[in-house]
């Protein structure tokens, strides 16, 4: 009888420590923007930037970013997320909008930095009161390392990217 009891005892220790094990992290969402000149796969880093991924993902869910227009585009970077950029009358104030509630948070990753591709928050300068408008970099700039946060990366559509101008829609916006 010991030893039936002590193997019961093994087996389930060996039980509750497999039950311990986390289950997998679920994947981290893709941002699907889809203009005309093509399609942009953007992943976002929900271990890194929690709160900020979830404030983009609601504001997906709203579709917030549907009809908007890209209303920064330099040889260094595109920005979205003004809905203000909806109304071509509007265009000296693009860029001046959000969706009105800030982040609050300033999720700096010590992991990333401002590579082609690199998707983050642009903000007025505060980090505190990035809301909305999200940026793509076209080529690496290091100088915006640790002054925003950077929340994904695009996956594909990088040459969609780079043909991006000021007024350019964003036809659609979803996640997958």
């Amino acid at each position: 009888m010991f030893r039936t009891v002590v193997v019961a005892a093994v087996l389930l220790g060996a039980w509750t420590q497999s039950a311990a094990v986390k289950a997998p992290a679920a994947p981290d969402p893709i941002l699907v923007l889809e203009t005309a000149k093509g399609t942009i796969e953007i992943r976002l880093f929900r271990a890194e930037a929690p709160k900020s991924v979830d404030h983009l993902l609601e504001l997906m869910k709203r579709n917030f970013y549907r009809g908007q227009r890209f209303h920064r585009a330099t040889a260094s970077l595109v920005q979205v997320g003004d809905p203000m950029s909806r109304d071509m009358s509007r265009k000296d104030y693009w860029g001046t909008g959000n969706s009105g509630s800030p982040i609050g948070v300033f999720e700096l990753s010590k992991k990333r930095s401002h590579v082609r591709g690199a998707v983050g928050l642009a903000h007025s300068g505060n980090p505190l009161g990035a809301d909305s408008q999200i940026y793509i970099m076209k080529t690496a700039s290091p100088g915006l390392d640790g002054k925003h946060a950077i929340v994904g990366q695009v996956i594909t559509g990088m040459d969609v990217v780079d043909k991006v101008v000021v007024t350019d829609m964003i036809k659609n916006a979803t996640v997958k």
